[in-house]
């Protein structure tokens, strides 16, 4: 694997986001930074993952009755599908982004849950959910869940989230930012739309990295203040977005009101509930 991966690295270097010096080993570690103690620690959880990955999907097919949407329900029009997609991946990225600041900036969660996956200072694919059991356990509830339970999709749209979902998380990992990220190449028309080279920065510079949080899209990073171009300036102008040209190699960010852990948290908080009130509902509709 490791041959295939130091292979997959100099067919694409000139398309990588970091130089490859940045990927020698230096040490007795992996091609991402990452210690031998490290890569044990994370082989436990990623079993651990995929038990509780495995519990969760089975637990919401029997606790929430049509949350995986049923083959013979009728498909609504194209438009409305579409629109469906765009505020079902909306509120997915905005729980995320703001559980995944929150993974930052309140001290208990990064030290015990997301420092794990931050491990990998020169992230490949591999790395996606190579976390905190925890740290993915969370995400796919405050991701997909609460979207699916806010802004339902129909059987088809659903499972075309999922896969579309799980190719950007792959391809912002993958270190190579570049036309054929099929996934980011597209959401290029949507507003502040991002690429690989966004989610790399925020690997590269570790815990100081609080920038750059966003899932899909990434006009959360924008309205919050956290949007950083990253080594953009290093790539070829076509990889880039319009946003970043606007906004240069700018270092750091001011530290604000929401980087404080209790306010983090509340917008987490506040989706959270907003499931429970729409659940909530629907049993009284049906008793």
């Amino acid at each position: 694997v490791q041959h295939l991966l130091r292979g997959h690295l100099l067919l694409l270097s000139q398309y990588r986001i970091q130089p490859p010096r940045e990927h020698a080993l230096k040490a007795k570690k992996d091609l991402c930074g990452r210690e031998a103690q490290e890569l044990e620690v994370l082989h436990r959880h990623d079993r651990m993952t995929l038990l509780s990955q495995f519990a969760l999907n089975i637990g919401l097919y029997y606790a929430l009755p049509g949350y995986y949407p049923a083959a013979s329900d009728l498909a609504p029009p194209l438009l409305e599908r579409v629109l469906r997609l765009l505020g079902n991946h909306y509120v997915l990225s905005f729980g995320m982004y703001w559980m995944h600041r929150s993974l930052h900036v309140v001290p208990q969660l990064w030290e015990h849950i997301h420092s794990y996956h931050h491990w990998a200072r020169h992230p490949l694919s591999r790395n996606t959910y190579q976390d905190h059991w925890l740290d993915n356990f969370m995400n796919a509830i405050v991701g997909h869940c609460w979207a699916q339970v806010l802004c339902p999709l129909d059987r088809g749209t659903f499972w075309f989230s999922h896969i579309f979902r799980i190719f950007e998380s792959l391809e912002k990992h993958s270190g190579v930012s570049c036309y054929f990220n099929v996934a980011h190449s597209l959401q290029r028309w949507l507003p502040f739309a991002q690429m690989p080279h966004h989610h790399d920065w925020h690997h590269e510079g570790h815990k100081g990295c609080n920038y750059t949080f966003c899932a899909l899209g990434g006009v959360w990073d924008c309205a919050f203040g956290t949007r950083k171009a990253g080594r953009a300036t290093d790539l070829r102008p076509e990889h880039t977005t319009r946003h970043d040209k606007a906004q240069g190699k700018q270092a750091g960010r001011a530290k604000s009101l929401l980087d404080r852990p209790a306010i983090s948290l509340l917008p987490v908080l506040g989706v959270g509930a907003l499931v429970v009130a729409k659940l909530r509902s629907a049993e009284r509709l049906r008793s």
